[in-house]
């Protein structure tokens, strides 16, 4: 499988070519400021120790401290990390939030552990790691297979650890320990303030476009759910064992599709409202053939290379909205826009998470606290305003829009490590 660093590479040398960039600034974009790698010893409930590689990668801080999550995950590896904090450095910056890019993560999989063995591996990386975590350090988040209550295991092990009261330290937390209020829903939410700034510009009939979802955990649903109210029609849905297509194309409920993926899942092809499922008008989809089924718009929110040269050719939306990090590659990215498609980058289109982690830490440091009213308007703000700049770039250099994202991003960042030489 293709390096996915060198992904990120590639599309931050594409961006390169349309700035007047000093090489020496290029060099150090290139690589991460910092490389974590540790073995963690946990003991297992019946008392034997099985050990755990975790990561933790800080690429840039030149605008604030290291920002990014935490993944638990068995194929997450140090490429992965490495993409994912460099990508996160572009994120902070596209958004115009003070922060840097980091990435953090565990080789493990969090299902075959009990909550009390998940508790002690949570702690054990705090342990590791705390020495290069900190408010003004290194403020990780939750990620793919962790929450709120592994981020309030962290922040608690920290405090322990360096014998202070410090929320800041860590985001996503519960509400009880210095969470914010809309960080739930905020990547999904991110990502439909950003979309509906786009269907302006294309000027979209909500009741006239349908839209696939690969993807259907906290991400994928809360978008399908906004998208939803504002009108639009979710006609197909995946999570990991399998989808559900709408034939009809008149759209679903994400509330009644989520009931549906806690009790029965997706596999049955079947449609559930209640007890009752209609099983002739939906039919039965692959996870990875949703992403080619004949919609408006289509969304990977699930994890990376979703869209690539193999599959890329028969990708039929004309929109996709690369809501996973990673979530479409630089060869199948060239495929798509020889095609005239338009794709809305992950930078841009899922930044509402790290948005309201910054907003959460804010208030952390404040000691001060925003209704869920407060935080959304803040949000739609930011990324209404990022989305107009990125626009407006691709317009004016008359390029794609993830290239005029990191065009936007690699500035930003690369006058701020000026500033300090």
């Amino acid at each position: 499988m293709a390096s996915v660093f060198k992904n990120a590479l590639s599309q931050l040398d594409k961006a390169a070519k349309y700035l007047e960039l000093d090489k020496d600034i290029l060099e150090i974009l290139r690589n991460p400021q910092r490389i974590l790698q540790a073995s963690l010893p946990v003991k297992m409930d019946d008392g034997s120790v099985k050990v755990f590689t975790a990561f933790r990668v800080q690429h840039n801080d030149a605008r604030g401290p290291f920002k990014g999550g935490i993944r638990f995950h068995p194929k997450t590896n140090l490429d992965e990390v490495k993409a994912l904090a460099f990508w996160m450095a572009i994120k902070t910056a596209v958004v115009g939030i003070p922060m840097g890019g980091g990435k953090g993560g565990v080789t493990v999989d969090p299902k075959k552990l009990s909550k009390a063995e998940l508790e002690r591996l949570a702690r054990a990386y705090i342990r590791t790691f705390k020495d290069f975590i900190g408010p003004q350090k290194d403020v990780p988040a939750p990620d793919v297979n962790t929450n709120p209550q592994i981020m309030a295991w962290m922040v608690d092990e920290y405090e322990q650890v360096t014998g202070q009261k410090n929320l800041g330290v860590i985001t996503g937390k519960p509400l009880e320990l210095g969470g914010s209020q809309g960080r739930t829903a905020a990547t999904g939410l991110g990502g439909f303030f950003v979309f509906r700034q786009l269907a302006k510009k294309l000027k979209l009939k909500p009741k006239q476009t349908t839209v696939a979802i690969q993807g259907f955990g906290n991400v994928g649903y809360f978008l399908a759910k906004f998208l939803h109210e504002a009108g639009y029609k979710i006609v197909a849905v995946a999570d990991s064992k399998g989808g559900i297509y709408d034939k009809r194309q008149l759209g679903m409920d994400p509330d009644h599709l989520l009931k549906q993926k806690q009790s029965k899942g997706f596999a049955s092809g079947c449609y559930c409202v209640g007890s009752v499922c209609d099983c002739d008008n939906y039919q039965k989809v692959k996870s990875d053939k949703i992403l080619e089924l004949p919609v408006d718009v289509v969304v990977p929110a699930a994890l990376e290379n979703a869209i690539n040269k193999e599959n890329a050719g028969r990708i039929k939306a004309k929109i996709i909205l690369e809501l996973a990090n990673g979530g479409v590659t630089p060869e199948a990215e060239e495929k798509l826009l020889a095609k005239n498609k338009l794709v809305v980058p992950d930078v841009l289109i899922n930044a509402g998470g790290v948005v309201v982690s910054y907003f959460e830490w804010v208030q952390n440091l404040q000691n001060y606290y925003w209704t869920e009213e407060e935080v959304n308007e803040k949000l739609d703000e930011i990324m209404s305003r990022a989305f107009s700049e990125v626009w407006s770039l691709s317009n004016k250099l008359k390029i794609d829009l993830r290239t005029a994202a990191f065009v936007l991003a690699v500035k930003r960042i690369a006058g701020a490590i000026e500033k300090r030489v």
